[in-house]
């Protein structure tokens, strides 16, 4: 199975910045020192170009980004400092979900270990989210026939309002978010269908969520793709989540997912999204639980 990283492009930061940059470092370690290092492909991805990204982004947004002519308000709502490193490791990061839908649609499942950047929207970023890459990723798939109809399933516990409000009008990308009721963003776009959980929801109720969402989903629109968001900040610990799901329903979740997509005979993209972990190290036991589900979706 293919796993693309870019934790050898640098994001940087300030110092005891919130963002959890060291999570895509040590989940590659975890992986490389792992029983299954031997049944996976780890590559570095192209970075994705500007005939994919203005596909998604409005060029003059991408012609500020790339310059540096961004205010200092547009830098501040992203939350991470502008530098060209920062837009590198963005289109590195973006082009590894390119690659991985090209090596689902070949293989049936591969793997970003990045990407999840749902919050960027067509002309603007937000919420450590520069480029949009499940966009990016889609509409790329569709411009080399390698698929028409996309289903972007979002299981980040903050709402994909980015992908949601670019692709509105777009009846070719189905996209479903299940996500934490009153958590970031706090002005929700509207996805093909969301879920939307109260604080505290347990593993039970959330299982029960996203299997009812995944039936209706199923039910009203036929896919070639899917590109799954595999976020580790529904856990209870975690410093931005609102939820009460464990570690077990978290595998559980992937499991579930994967299990229906595999059903389906739909090809996946698997990306990570966010964690942030009051211990890092917890969101790399979430993110490397997606990684084997997935690997383990492809026996």
């Amino acid at each position: 199975m293919k796993i693309y990283y870019t934790d050898s492009f640098p994001i940087p930061l300030p110092e005891n910045h919130s963002f959890p940059k060291s999570k895509y470092y040590l989940l590659r370690r975890r992986i490389e020192e792992s029983q299954i290092a031997s049944s996976v492909d780890l590559k570095i991805p192209r970075p994705t170009t500007y005939a994919e990204m203005i596909r998604a982004h409005d060029p003059t947004y991408i012609h500020r980004l790339q310059h540096g002519e961004l205010s200092a308000k547009e830098v501040r709502r992203v939350g991470l400092p502008w530098s060209p490193e920062i837009v590198r490791r963005a289109r590195y990061s973006a082009g590894g979900t390119v690659e991985a839908c090209r090596a689902a649609v070949a293989e049936g499942i591969a793997v970003n270990l990045g990407g999840g950047t749902h919050h960027a929207f067509s002309d603007h970023g937000q919420g450590y989210c520069w480029l949009n890459d499940s966009v990016i990723a889609s509409r790329a798939m569709q411009s080399e026939r390698l698929a028409g109809k996309i289903w972007v399933i979002d299981c980040d516990v903050h709402q994909g309002n980015g992908t949601a409000a670019i692709v509105k009008n777009d009846s070719t990308i189905f996209t479903f978010s299940v996500h934490g009721q009153n958590n970031f963003p706090y002005h929700k776009e509207a996805s093909d269908l969301d879920i939307a959980l109260a604080d505290g929801t347990d593993d039970a109720a959330y299982l029960n969520a996203i299997e009812k969402g995944l039936a209706a989903c199923t039910q009203n629109f036929k896919a070639d793709l899917a590109i799954y968001l595999a976020g580790a900040d529904p856990y209870a610990d975690d410093r931005l989540g609102r939820l009460a799901i464990t570690k077990e329903g978290l595998a559980q979740r992937d499991r579930l997912v994967l299990h229906h997509l595999y059903k389906a005979g739909l090809p996946t993209a698997v990306t990570m999204a966010g964690g942030y972990a009051r211990r890092v190290q917890d969101t790399v036991d979430i993110h490397f639980q997606s990684v084997l589900a997935a690997l383990e979706s492809k026996s």
